[in-house]
């Protein structure tokens, strides 16, 4: 019988610089499947407060335009490479895809490294609030190895090396950056909308205001928001550490839980090929400066 805290006692014995992929899917797929899945929407919305990226996304329409769609591509084609690893057919063919999605638009190496760096930090500072215990050192050394090795595999240049370098990058980053943009505020009002769509009508109203409890003064600041009042934080905050509480008490997960079979992904019921995941820009169109963009049929699989 698998006690609380024996997975991280198993993660624990393993080597960060070595066994990074087991670690991170140990951590992300049996400790914090619920708990990770609410950062990495976390992360990216971050994103968009950098006027370049959500002003880029704004003009893509696709996170305006067919929302439902790109979060469903982007938490599949990522977690891809949690379940099968970077050097299986699965893992190629998605980071291939990422790599084909953003070679079509400018995009600059600092905001690439940006994002990555939210990938890192943001679910260590939920789990710090929010999570059932926190992230180990061991843990935060084998996610720093593993988003280096996706960053390696995209091409991102000047990758941060430990937790410490990427959370200093983050942080100086958003301190240079954050900004209003009048697209990248459609693109997080269209994200908040999605967010609530989740959810019964009636609640989509309490879904926003929960939501933007969430965000600290940086985010609300960048999009313009009112600051909600420390009622509304309050009892978000305070539910989140409720359940924390709660699942700490719980038997461990027997198994694994992985982003496709989360109630979020909505647009595959009959399945998906990992190839046809994600935009196939068109040259000239919407934001994509770029030529030799390819059709599904034409992504090779392996």
């Amino acid at each position: 019988m698998v006690q609380r805290y024996d997975r991280l006692k198993d993660i624990q014995r393993l080597d960060p610089e070595r066994d990074f992929l087991e670690i991170y899917r140990l951590t992300v797929s049996y400790e914090f499947p619920w708990d990770i899945t609410r950062a990495l929407e976390l992360a990216l919305y971050r994103t968009y407060a950098v006027p370049s990226i959500g002003r880029l996304l704004d003009e893509t329409a696709e996170l305006t335009g067919r929302s439902q769609k790109r979060y469903d591509d982007t938490a599949l084609l990522l977690d891809t490479v949690v379940e099968h690893g970077f050097d299986t057919d699965e893992g190629r063919t998605a980071v291939r895809r990422i790599n084909q999605m953003h070679r079509s638009y400018d995009i600059s190496n600092d905001d690439m490294r940006y994002v990555l760096c939210t990938f890192v930090v943001t679910p260590k500072r939920w789990l710090d609030e929010y999570g059932w215990r926190r992230l180990s050192d061991h843990e935060l050394r084998g996610f720093a190895a593993y988003y280096r090795t996706l960053g390696a595999r995209m091409g991102i240049k000047g990758l941060p090396q430990s937790y410490e370098d990427f959370e200093r990058t983050l942080d100086t980053y958003e301190r240079e950056h954050f900004g209003w943009d009048e697209g990248a505020r459609r693109v997080s009002d269209a994200t908040l909308a999605l967010m609530a769509s989740w959810y019964p009508a009636p609640l989509a109203p309490l879904v926003r205001g929960a939501s933007l409890a969430l965000l600290d003064d940086s985010l609300l600041k960048a999009f313009r928001y009112q600051r909600p009042g420390p009622v509304a934080r309050g009892l978000t905050r305070g539910a989140l550490r409720l359940r924390a509480r709660a699942v700490r008490l719980l038997p461990p997960r027997r198994k694994p839980h992985y982003a496709r079979q989360n109630p979020e992904i909505k647009g595959y019921p009959d399945g998906y090929e990992i190839a046809a995941l994600g935009t196939f820009p068109t040259p000239g169109v919407r934001g994509c400066p770029v030529p030799g963009h390819r059709r599904p049929s034409d992504v090779p699989v392996e």
